[in-house]
């Protein structure tokens, strides 16, 4: 091996007749470099863009449902307070939630309304934080509207509060204080048969979560009124759940199972968004394989270079050959040359691609408009695992196009070639 790592260095070195293999060299360890920084700057990118969208749904829904066959829950305090008790749970709060029309004078849009415990919801969910404007305890009560119809100079009509996401406030131009209304399509039976059941809300306050399905859709009012509201008193839709560690949800929902039985069953984060992460690791999966094509193009040229380098030391080789080096030290000679400038150009490719995330990650040096993607800064998330599989894939591409040049130099016939020269 040191034979033909000091013989496989030596032919390396440029003369002023093989300045084309010199730049050629060049031009591959370049694109080795670049194809290795690209892809760990660009996986960064969309690791860092998953893990924002993440942290938001988690933020904005729960780590876990546990809902009943039977479609509502009954008796639900009592089985929340069991539920608290399970290891690995943190908070748990009950919810109420069905598809309504909200409308305003002017637009109507359908949305999901949900009931909620302002008390317990917070431990559960980061909605306080993403309300805008508004406070969560103000769904508990009634407020009046800003602008109240007065009935004879009495006093301002109350109505029960809500807070609507960002986007569906913009569909319906709607603002804190005015008045909105509710309609349930299912609602009270009468004699001339199921009617609309509708309700007016005072708009107390707004929240953003960063994800458009939820801020276009969602709106919260307290939960008394969304039992009342759905005719569910004394039931709740379901009961949702903080995790100490949001990894271990399989082996909480196991206990929940065997704690709670027939007719409950639970939903983990996974599972409520398993298709939103399948897109999401398949477009990481394609980016990965389209850009390794960088890489690829780039050992092409190493490719070149040592085929080139094969057929310009024929000579060389005969004469190593025929002072007894064997077949295989002059495939390795050649494999070294070839790998020197992979491992080299993977090396600074790696550098440089690391350096540019790190740099990111602290200084913040590419900023975004938080009105488009409501985040300020471009997100970026290094890990050790992808920075290891493009290294190794690198390396494994530049190892292939050493082999055959490689192997073109070792069944070289030294008698034919010196008989030539």
């Amino acid at each position: 091996m040191r034979f033909a790592r000091f013989v496989g260095l030596r032919f390396m070195r440029p003369k002023r007749r093989q300045m084309l293999l010199s730049i050629i060299s060049l031009i591959a360890l370049t694109g080795v470099a670049v194809g290795v920084a690209t892809l760990i700057v660009v996986l960064s990118v969309i690791t860092g863009f998953q893990e924002d969208m993440t942290n938001k749904i988690l933020g904005t829904l729960s780590h876990m449902l546990v809902l009943s066959h039977n479609g509502r829950i009954e008796d639900w305090e009592p089985l929340v307070d069991k539920i608290r008790g399970v290891e690995g749970i943190e908070a748990a709060t009950p919810f109420v939630y069905g598809e309504v029309m909200a409308a305003t004078a002017e637009n109507a849009s359908g949305m999901i309304l949900r009931g909620i415990d302002p008390a317990t919801a917070a431990g559960v969910t980061s909605i306080v934080s993403s309300i805008k404007q508004g406070k969560l305890e103000l769904l508990r009560g009634e407020q009046a509207p800003l602008q109240p119809p007065l009935e004879g100079g009495g006093e301002p009509v109350k109505y029960p509060g809500i807070i609507l996401g960002h986007d569906l406030m913009v569909t319906l131009r709607v603002f804190p204080g005015e008045e909105l209304t509710i309609v349930n399509p299912i609602g009270d039976v009468g004699p001339f048969g199921v009617a609309p059941k509708t309700k007016k809300f005072v708009v107390v306050g707004e929240f953003q979560s960063g994800l458009y399905e939820f801020d276009a859709k969602f709106a919260y009012i307290d939960l008394g009124v969304a039992q009342q509201f759905f005719s569910s008193e004394n039931t709740v839709s379901g009961i949702e759940l903080r995790l100490k560690d949001i990894w271990q949800a399989d082996a909480v929902g196991a206990r929940l199972h065997a704690l709670l039985g027939w007719p409950f069953f639970t939903k983990d984060w996974k599972t409520m968004n398993s298709n939103l992460f399948s897109a999401l690791k398949l477009e990481k999966l394609v980016m990965f394989i389209i850009l390794c094509l960088i890489i690829f193009v780039a050992s092409l040229n190493i490719f070149s270079v040592l085929y080139m380098m094969v057929m310009d030391k024929q000579k060389s080789i005969a004469m190593l050959r025929a002072m007894g080096a064997s077949a295989g030290q002059i495939r390795r000679l050649f494999m070294v040359q070839g790998m020197f400038i992979g491992v080299l150009g993977s090396l600074i490719g790696a550098g440089l691609g690391i350096g540019i995330c790190l740099l990111q990650m602290r200084y913040h040096l590419v900023a975004l408009d938080p009105r488009v993607y409501f985040i300020d800064t471009l997100p970026m998330t290094f890990k050790v695992a992808d920075f290891a599989l493009i290294f190794a894939s690198s390396l494994a591409l530049n190892f292939v196009a050493t082999v055959i040049p490689a192997r073109i130099a070792s069944k070289l016939d030294p008698v034919k070639t010196l008989r030539y020269e």
